[in-house]
């Protein structure tokens, strides 16, 4: 694939961006991409490029040659938490948020997570397979080119595994148009039959479930929160999880200022996600340890819950992704225009850290920076083509999709009109 006259815009580097340097974007005018075997071989000025366009055309007779006419040219997003697998669906849920109810309070009448457990453990592995398979079709529209994607809504072993199945299934799928990459959630809540007794549920997740799917599950993450999983229980899972060869990733300090942030820090987690309540001494922990802050503005904006300090994260020299949180309850909703709109506007990100949380730190999120998340040499040939030499468009098309193009691997899965 030779892709010509593109504005390229894209961050550099095979980690995470932190602080400052989330806002340095390198932009070529004019510029060339050259794939080979779906990945970047060059990269830069068209000008320079003529003789390797040359005679990569000699010896490529099925060569694809897009002319991008100007338009910008970025890294495939990366959304880097998701709940994409479930059962069932909440509206009624929605409906009780809008008459005043919070979150906790409806886990605590018998919605939330657990009402998703009780459906995705009626619900067959197809039909788990065939609901994700049209929210990555639109995710793909949207220009994502590589999702993780949690279990969680099992709480038992047989559901945890046919859940992981199911992302199996999906990533391996003949044409697929993302990447998925599979974290195991089995610490998403504490399910009815082992209500009261948390540390057991702790012992059956480390005894029985992480060695069972270690070889399903890239990641272990555990809903880190007040009356859920706490501190102690929240380190004890981890650190068996570590131990396994689990790369680690939290839900922390979302509803209340626990220390999950903290946690995140002194185990040397990929990210700690939401971070709603994240305390200073969490900020400066995190940016220190290098953890990256995976930020979840449409959760926010669905809960009606003030925004995670981003500026406090990315003044501190810390790395900041954003990612949409796709779930069934608390917010139901992948639209990555939405996210850079909400990021932009309400947590006052510029463009420039916008695309770079949604691209390379977003793969540092999910250890993936070296291979993705950028447009270098090397790496594998994901991106997004806009409809526009403008990258402030992104922003400026509030909750609409201005993406023309989705390449993933080298070769185009979804061209929007």
């Amino acid at each position: 694939m030779i892709i010509d006259h593109a504005t390229i815009v894209t961050p550099c580097g095979h980690s995470a961006c932190k602080g400052d340097a989330m806002s340095r974007l390198t932009t070529i005018k004019d510029g060339c991409v050259i794939v080979r075997d779906g990945l970047i071989e060059y990269v830069g000025p068209r000008a320079d490029a003529q003789d390797l366009m040359a005679e990569y055309k000699k010896d490529k007779s099925d060569i694809s040659f897009i002319d991008a006419e100007g338009r910008a040219l970025l890294p495939g997003f990366v959304d880097s938490h998701t709940h994409l697998i479930f059962g069932g669906f909440r509206p009624d849920e929605f409906e009780w948020r809008l008459k005043g109810d919070t979150y906790m309070s409806i886990m605590q009448r018998g919605g939330g997570i657990q009402s998703t457990v009780n459906a995705t453990r009626a619900t067959s592995e197809d039909e788990l397979v065939n609901r994700a398979q049209w929210f990555l079709d639109r995710m793909s529209s949207m220009g994502v080119t590589t999702v993780e994607a949690k279990s969680g809504y099992g709480l038992d072993a047989e559901t945890e595994e046919k859940m992981l199945r199911a992302i199996r299934r999906l990533a391996d799928k003949d044409g697929q148009p993302i990447r998925i990459v599979s974290t195991f959630l089995g610490a998403h809540a504490v399910p009815k039959e082992y209500a009261g007794h948390t540390d057991e549920y702790v012992d059956l997740i480390i005894k029985e479930m992480l060695p069972r799917f270690r070889e399903m599950a890239d990641c272990c993450d555990i809903f880190c929160e007040k009356n859920v999983f706490e501190i102690e229980e929240s380190r004890r899972l981890l650190k068996a999880a570590k131990d396994m060869g689990y790369k680690l990733k939290l839900h922390a300090d979302e509803i209340v200022q626990l220390g999950g942030a903290e946690l995140a820090a002194e185990l040397g987690a990929l990210s700690a996600d939401h971070l709603l309540h994240v305390s200073d001494a969490g900020v400066e922990a995190m940016a220190k340890a290098g953890v990256v802050a995976t930020l979840l503005p449409l959760t926010a904006f669905t809960l009606k819950e003030p925004y995670a300090p981003a500026r406090k994260f990315i003044d501190a020299g810390a790395a900041v992704a954003l990612a949409t949180d796709l779930n069934p309850g608390s917010c139901f909703s992948g639209s990555i225009p939405l996210s850079i709109a909400l990021a932009c506007i309400y947590m006052k990100m510029s463009i420039e850290e916008t695309i770079t949380a949604l691209t390379l730190n977003g793969a540092a999120a999910i250890g993936r920076a070296d291979e993705i998340g950028s447009i270098e040499k090397g790496k594998r040939a994901d991106f997004v083509m806009l409809n526009t030499d403008n990258i402030n468009i992104l922003p400026y098309y509030v909750g609409m999709n201005c993406v023309k193009t989705t390449i993933f691997g080298g070769r185009v899965v979804c061209e929007n009109p």
